[in-house]
């Protein structure tokens, strides 16, 4: 049973209406959505939230005539077109339900199961009832950049703006895009601002000395090791950047958040929620990964960053501050195809509590209120969980 005295799904895959997808009539092949998660989360002027919700859409039967199908967007003459891909099944793998690997490379070659949209979702001001989907706002490919499609929004409001990172995904790049909004809910696409596997992208939610600062996770596929008896251990880490305009960044020299040699349940991390600033500095929440089977197990946990120098840390909780919470998912388990994850991708305040956004399963929305005692110093009287 989660801790916390709120705590639901918002949003799942049935809700979602498929035939005012931007897919929708692209192709002779019927889709489902395999998962509508990992929403970006932010306040609009009318004092409602707005979720920009990750729609993967994916083929309801990809496999016929010997061939594995994916979706892609094409550029063309207009606004593009949705076509499908087929790969004879002797060269890939499809033991993950998310993407199939093609055989024969160099390297790890990947192709996706579905295809990814930004769905804007209106929720009432304690993000608890739905108010409006917005269809005609989706945001969809619109470069070849993005032809295998837009995932995994993050929501700052700096002053007066909005903005958005979003990694895009092709077989050029897989690089982190940037959209701007004047009101939260009508966007425009700025820039490509992160090249290669440089993921989970968090611009805090203010400026520190004038600039921009953000949380960055670029990949590789090799790391060097710290030494024997060091405290961190050598793999993905949360990573620092700044800018004077937030399109040009420039990394940090100083290290960010890494991973812990004390816990495997950071052995893979990343950027959550965009940090926000409280009393004792940014709040900032992130996701560890422990080792199992073919996903891991995802859990939220939180740190607190110096206000002036977020290379700083503060104060940190090695206790999770969400699990992935089967009872809520039990009603969807037919639609189930990962466990043990929960990936949190949006903070507001809302009073007494944080009202926390996170994708549930790879699968919906989860909205959890969490007060804000739990990140005091000194809390773990009152929260029950050390500090």
């Amino acid at each position: 049973m989660s801790p916390y005295p709120i705590d639901r799904l918002i949003l799942t895959p049935d809700d979602i209406d498929l035939a005012r997808s931007p897919l929708a009539g692209e192709f002779d092949a019927e889709t489902y959505v395999l998962g509508a998660f990992n929403p970006g989360l932010t306040r609009l002027a009318n004092g409602n939230l707005l979720m920009m919700v990750r729609i993967a859409e994916a083929l309801r039967k990809p496999i016929f005539d010997g061939h594995v199908h994916s979706i892609r967007w094409e550029a063309g003459d207009g606004a593009g077109r949705y076509v499908l891909d087929a790969w004879p099944l002797d060269y890939v793998d499809t033991a993950d339900p998310r993407a199939f690997v093609i055989r024969g490379g160099g390297w790890k070659v990947l192709a996706l199961t579905s295809l990814s949209w930004l769905l804007p979702v209106e929720l009432t001001p304690d993000g608890l009832e739905l108010v409006e989907i917005h269809y005609g706002k989706a945001i969809a490919p619109e470069g070849s950049f993005q032809c295998y499609g837009v995932e995994d929004a993050r929501i700052s409001r700096v002053g007066e703006d909005y903005w958005m990172t979003t990694c895009s995904v092709s077989p050029e790049r897989h690089c982190t895009t940037l959209y701007h909004s004047a009101n939260g809910l009508d966007w425009t696409f700025a820039d490509i601002v992160l090249d290669h596997q440089n993921k989970d992208m968090l611009i805090f939610e203010g400026l520190i000395d004038g600039h921009y600062w953000a949380q960055t996770r670029p990949l590789g596929e090799v790391y060097f090791a710290y030494p024997p008896g060091s405290e961190w251990r050598a793999g993905p880490s949360i990573n620092l950047a700044h800018s004077p305009d937030a399109h040009f960044w420039k990394p940090s020299a100083k290290p960010g958040i890494r991973p812990h040699s004390a816990t495997v349940a950071t052995a893979r991390m990343g950027g959550g929620a965009p940090p926000i600033l409280t009393d004792d500095g940014w709040l900032t929440l992130w996701h560890g990964v422990e080792p199992k089977e073919l996903v891991g197990i995802y859990r939220t946990y939180w740190s607190i960053l110096d206000r002036d120098d977020p290379s700083i840390v503060r104060r940190t909780e090695h206790s999770p501050l969400l699990e992935a919470a089967p009872e809520l998912t039990a009603p969807l388990a037919h639609q189930m195809y990962v466990h043990d994850v929960v990936f949190t991708t949006g903070i507001v305040d809302g009073g007494d509590s944080y009202i926390v956004a996170s994708g549930e399963a790879d699968l919906a929305c989860r909205i959890t209120h969490i007060p804000k005692v739990v990140f005091a110093a000194g809390a773990a009287d009152q929260s029950g969980r050390p500090t």
